[in-house]
């Protein structure tokens, strides 16, 4: 099976029982709601991989934003 998208900048792939998920460091999609962070991925909740509806996964990726003083 190959990777499929899930939320942004996430992909994932289910082979046999293991789970892979791939995300870029290098993108960013803004900020958090609250500003502290820069948002680099996120599931978008909690979504099933392929395949697998009983299974959930919720990813959020990010780093501190330090342009806010912090």
């Amino acid at each position: 099976m190959a990777m499929t998208m899930i939320g942004e900048n996430v992909q994932v792939e289910v082979k046999g029982s293991i789970l892979t998920i791939q995300v870029d460091l290098s993108q960013t999609f803004g900020l958090s709601s609250s500003g502290k962070s820069i948002i680099i991925a996120s599931s978008g909740g909690n979504v099933s991989p392929p395949g697998h509806g009983d299974v959930k996964i919720g990813l959020n990726v990010y780093r501190p934003n330090t342009q806010n003083g912090r």
